[in-house]
């Protein structure tokens, strides 16, 4: 089987890792890729979509899948030229990718189905968005489109709200778009993941990240410090409950509103104390959570996934570990406000019990490896129980460095003890 993963981080790294470890030896291809992913995939002479497609079409490629999200709403969009071209593909079409791409687009499908959510206004001007808060903090505000996992604030008071509108409106930084005014929701967050077939999925591992830059749940959001994973994370019961009320309806609603689906869907969710509710989608694995969730996942991840994007849900071929993983991840200095590329990485020969999964790493003229990125790279170890994952995670962080290099030490042990 030949197989090509889209994307270049450390999901993508991971991604390629789990899928190299299917039986049958695939052969693999990732575009654009990473120095990391190319010691296990080959990379692709391609400058865009419609060449990378043409590139697959011609070197008979047999399943395609799509890592990062961007892609999915690129131009035509990746899972609609892989169809022209009758390439499967693991990722949804442009039209239902709009899950994540826009919130506004979300936000009225979730409304429109039923589906738990918090109450939202959509809003076109700086003005706009003032009056729909009404004074009431805290509220949160959401770009209505792509901004790499940066288009979200939480905002507690006025100050906070008008300097991220003013980014949005004034100083366009994620570019031209609306925002989205949402109640904002209390209590604990988990990450769920589906792999959708048409009416038909398969609920993957659930996972916490840590989206704050410091110890304590302090300091600016990010696109993810670390995470935890486990079937054990959250009780059956509630799994239950979030699979009867959140992702069998959305499953069921994609079909009904003729949004076809076959990939990875990410819905987010807060433990609200009215229950689950759904605070975002995403048409893709999460990161750094995909990181965290692949090394418990067993059994035949590529046939899994081609069966999948041939329209075919086929459960058994793979199975989950039921212990724990969990997942730090080392980023440079100045992360997240700006990043540093160029500090050599010392202690990535060291081997041991755990998983070390490149995101923004290259490797130097001297074939040292070097940092190239805001989150640089996640560590990654698992354990039957909790404790000894952390323990080993933390302990195999703290053997890798380099110069201002970030990192929590409460993954894992924050909402836990």
């Amino acid at each position: 089987m030949r197989i090509l993963v889209v994307g270049k981080g450390g999901r993508e790294h991971a991604l390629v890792r789990a899928l190299s470890e299917s039986p049958g030896n695939p052969e693999l291809f990732c575009f654009p890729g990473s120095d990391a992913i190319f010691e296990t995939a080959k990379p692709v002479d391609a400058d865009g979509l419609e060449s990378l497609v043409a590139w697959m079409k011609s070197n008979a490629i047999d399943l395609c899948v799509a890592g990062e999200e961007s892609y999915l709403v690129k131009g035509v969009g990746l899972a609609n030229l892989c169809a022209k071209e009758g390439i499967p593909c693991w990722g949804p079409p442009k039209e239902s990718a709009q899950l994540e791409a826009s919130k506004e687009f979300a936000k009225e499908f979730l409304l429109r189905n039923g589906i738990p959510t918090a109450r939202a206004t959509a809003t076109a001007t700086k003005d706009e968005a003032v009056a729909a808060i009404a004074g009431e903090y805290p509220t949160v505000l959401k770009f209505d489109g792509l901004a790499a996992g940066k288009g979200v604030a939480v905002c507690p008071d006025e100050t906070s709200a008008l300097d991220f509108l003013d980014e949005v409106f004034t100083q366009q930084r994620f570019g031209p778009g609306r925002v989205l005014v949402e109640q904002c929701l209390t209590g604990p967050e988990v990450s769920i993941f589906a792999a959708i077939v048409d009416d038909g999925y398969l609920v993957f591992t659930p996972a916490r990240d840590y989206k704050r830059a410091l110890d304590g749940d302090a300091g600016p959001n990010t696109g993810g410090m670390g995470a935890v994973a486990s079937r054990r994370l959250i009780s059956e019961d509630l799994l239950k409950q979030i699979d009867l009320e959140i992702v069998g309806p959305t499953v069921s609603s994609l079909a009904k509103d003729g949004l076809p689906y076959r990939g990875f869907l990410y819905f987010g969710l807060m433990l609200t104390p009215d229950g689950p509710k759904v605070i975002e989608y995403n048409c893709r694995f999460g990161d750094p959570e995909c990181q965290a969730v692949m090394p418990l996942v067993t059994g035949d991840l590529a046939g899994f996934c081609l069966a999948g994007a041939k329209g075919e849900l086929e459960p058994d071929l793979i199975s989950f570990d039921d212990g724990w993983s969990v997942c730090v991840i080392l980023a440079s200095a100045g992360y997240p406000e700006s990043s540093r590329s160029g500090d050599v990485i010392r202690g990535l020969e060291t081997e041991g019990d755990f998983r070390v999964y490149h995101a923004g790493t290259r490797k130097n003229a001297e074939g040292a490896w070097e940092t190239n990125g805001g989150r640089v790279l996640a560590v990654v170890a698992g354990a039957p129980e909790r404790a000894e994952a952390v323990e080993k995670a933390h302990q195999a962080a703290a053997g890798i460095d380099f110069d201002g290099s970030q990192r929590r030490s409460d993954i894992g042990r924050l909402h836990f003890e």
